[in-house]
């Protein structure tokens, strides 16, 4: 039995996402965030020494990262796949092989960077704080996300928006582990950049992601995906 060591709010709905997708048997074991912290608790190290999520347990087998256990359990679970999940691992030399491979690394490597930094600056000015301090904080915050990480949320959303308008997927025409990977950091740039409505085509991506019924009971397990 496959294991989830789920963290709320977090990038682990991409696994619970890929599991309903496969229809594989699994059970769920959800972790809450400190409330004050917003970190994972210590219990997570316990399960593997980095104390993050996602995590699963498969077995005796242990794998930590999104994007490994994305392609673990495609390499374990995903041979001769039929229907909309025949092209889940497109085949070597092909384009969307080249394409699945770019956004598995983009997801992690470039895009959550800034959007983690935005959510980071985004909630420094509510942190307890003595009151003559909070309006430096809070401007200081907004200048750093003007001059610096706006412009590179818009940048990364311009590209991805364009890309979706030639691709129904990420990698194609069909689904691939790139959707996967690229879920949670679509819904948490929608949600934090606030401007769904200049980027119709990533907007549409989220709908037909969300219209999918794997991904509801997904959601239904996991709960919210983004904070």
């Amino acid at each position: 039995m496959i294991t989830v060591h789920h963290l709320e709010t977090s990038r682990s709905q991409r696994v619970l996402w890929l599991l309903e997708e496969l229809g594989l048997p699994y059970q769920i074991k959800v972790y809450k965030r400190d409330p004050k912290t917003r970190l994972a608790p210590p219990e997570l190290k316990a399960i593997h020494p980095l104390g993050k999520s996602p995590v699963i347990t498969d077995g005796n087998i242990t794998v930590a990262e999104s994007g490994a256990i994305l392609e673990y359990l495609a390499e374990q679970y995903g041979q001769s796949l039929s229907g909309d999940l025949a092209g889940l691992e497109p085949a070597r030399g092909t384009e969307e092989h080249r394409q699945c491979r770019f956004w598995m690394h983009y997801a992690e490597g470039s895009l959550m960077n800034w959007l983690v930094m935005k959510l980071v600056f985004m909630t420094i000015p509510t942190q307890p704080m003595p009151f003559f301090v909070r309006p430096i904080a809070r401007q200081l915050c907004a200048k750093v996300q003007a001059a610096l990480i706006d412009p590179n949320v818009d940048t990364a959303m311009a590209f991805m928006d364009s890309h979706l308008a030639t691709h129904t997927w990420f990698a194609g025409p069909v689904l691939t582990l790139a959707d996967f990977q690229m879920s949670f950091a679509v819904e948490a740039a929608l949600s934090r950049a606030g401007k769904a409505d200049r980027y119709p085509h990533l907007a549409a991506f989220r709908q037909r992601m969300n219209a999918r019924p794997a991904y509801q009971r997904a959601i239904a397990q996991g709960g919210p995906v983004v904070m």
